[in-house]
């Protein structure tokens, strides 16, 4: 008879399928029950007419989070997940015609900052350095531990991260750290998009978030072979290899209390009992659905929404040399753009245009021969009930004319297949509420302070992880919250031991 402690994970996106592995390497018999009928939550795949499409996050940063997985599975990573180093992390379009490649040599991109747009090579290397210094020195101890743990704050060397913040980092905006460092308004925006890496407002998110370039341009950009899903695949087969067993098509009704402690969960309408919970659901759903608290769903409404997005699948029945990786074509008036979709929740007729081109890692896998597999993201706001079957056709017209101009070409004509993936599908199918990509904003100074931790104060043995919890949205602190509530679940483990 098997005496290994249980553990039940809800929901599979990466965060959810990296605590199943961490928790089984752990000794727990892990099942975890999910609604769809696949693995991955955002980071999703489809193919149409010999176009593949990656259907969430387009990025890939710090392979080292996947990398430690495998390491600590006692697994070859190479087996399962190979990627490389892009020699550029992204190609930038402004209105006057000026492109940027940023290259991921420091020197070289600050030569072509220095020719494109006048802005002096020292000040790229100098607002990187200081990047880097307050990843180190701040980040590692934040995004690494639970800010809810006083030991685990002590331990992470919280006086390192005091000494390296200064008050600009909390007192001024990203904008306005940004235009300190840099003279060319171009360069100046081009580094305050790093905000929408957590769908923040640059010129409300605090200083602090200037550390996000060091991801990008220190540590580097990185290809995953296949695309963004052979992230979800790589975890998954991982996790089945460590004994997890996932249950697909099977949504959880509710989670299990008793005397506050949360000891299972019902699924059509059955009771399997557990050691303890992890939600890797919206942390607001969690807490409204899955546990009936609507007071303390209500709580954490008070903090705002991030944004969402409005994304377009295009296949594209040519190949355009000037495009990369990434692309990011700017709207005219950052500004503006930024107070539409935090402040007045519309959409904005300019919208700066990312697109992600797979193809041009793997052409001919990801694309029909001499064709483009296009991922067109524009920012958009978190859903409040906007009428957004008119906003699509506004949004797509404004990207339709964006791209027409700046690459001189009629982008309808060559569109051959076309989805659409708005803020309401977005919460229907990965359960992010609005739409938000990650949960909260981090618009205050005390936004990661605000974020719910990574486990229950109320109730034990309930733990979460995910974009919506500590330490925030995307891939890398997806995978970094796995870990925090893994060590606080050892942790609360040894102390339930010693009573």
């Amino acid at each position: 008879m098997d005496t290994s402690p249980h553990a039940i994970v809800i929901g599979s996106g990466v965060a959810g399928m990296a605590a199943a592995i961490r928790l089984a390497v752990q000794g727990y018999a892990v099942d975890v029950y999910e609604q769809s009928a696949e693995p991955g939550g955002k980071l999703g795949y489809f193919e149409t007419k010999g176009y593949h499409f990656d259907a969430g996050p387009s990025l890939f940063t710090q392979p080292a989070n996947i990398e430690e997985l495998f390491e600590l599975a006692g697994e070859p990573i190479s087996d399962y997940f190979r990627y490389t180093k892009m020699d550029h992390s992204c190609h930038y379009f402004y209105e006057d015609g000026t492109m940027i490649r940023a290259a991921a040599d420091t020197d070289v991109f600050a030569a072509e900052l220095q020719q494109k747009t006048g802005e002096p090579a020292h000040h790229l290397k100098h607002y990187l350095s200081a990047s880097g210094k307050l990843y180190e020195g701040v980040a590692s101890v934040f995004l690494n531990h639970s800010l809810h743990k006083r030991k685990s704050l002590f331990k992470a060397g919280i006086g390192k991260a005091i000494k390296t913040v200064r008050i600009s980092h909390l007192m001024k905006s990203m904008h306005q750290m940004n235009q300190r460092s840099f003279q060319s308004e171009k360069v100046v925006q081009l580094f305050n998009r790093y905000a929408t890496y957590n769908g923040s407002n640059p010129y409300k998110a605090p200083g602090m978030l200037s550390l996000i370039p060091h991801l990008e341009h220190n540590e580097g950009t990185f290809y995953p072979e296949g695309g963004m899903i052979s992230i979800t695949k790589a975890l998954y087969q991982l996790a089945i290899k460590k004994g997890v067993v996932f249950h697909f098509n099977q949504p959880v009704e509710r989670i299990i209390r008793h005397h506050n402690k949360a000891i299972g969960v019902v699924v059509g309408e059955k009771n399997i009992l557990s050691d303890i919970v992890v939600s890797n659901v919206d942390v607001y759903f969690t807490y409204l659905r899955l546990l009936n608290d609507s007071e303390k769903a209500k709580k954490i409404l008070k903090q705002e929404r991030s944004s969402s997005a409005l994304i377009f699948y295009w296949g594209i029945g040519k190949s355009f040399s000037q495009l990369g990786l990434h692309n990011i074509f700017f709207s005219n008036n950052y500004q503006q753009e930024f107070d539409h979709l935090f402040r007045l929740k519309k959409a904005y007729q300019d919208p700066t245009v990312y697109i992600n081109i797979t193809a041009k890692c793997e052409p001919g896998k990801q694309a029909p021969e001499g064709k483009e597999n296009w991922f067109v993201m524009v920012n958009a706001p978190a859903n409040v009930g906007q009428d957004w079957s008119n906003l699509k056709m506004m949004y797509r017209k404004a990207v339709i004319d964006k791209l027409n101009r700046l690459l001189q070409t009629d982008i309808e004509s060559l569109i051959e297949t076309e989805d659409v993936l708005d803020p309401v599908l977005i919460e229907t199918k990965t359960g992010s509420y609005q739409g938000s990509l990650y949960g909260t904003s981090s618009n205050s100074k005390m936004a990661a302070f605000l974020r719910h931790p990574n486990f229950s104060s109320q109730i034990e043995g309930l733990y979460f992880v995910g974009g919506s919890v500590h330490p925030g949205g995307g891939i890398p602190l997806c995978l970094k919250s796995a870990k925090i509530m893994s060590d606080i679940v050892q942790d609360d483990t040894r102390k339930r031991k010693r009573h």
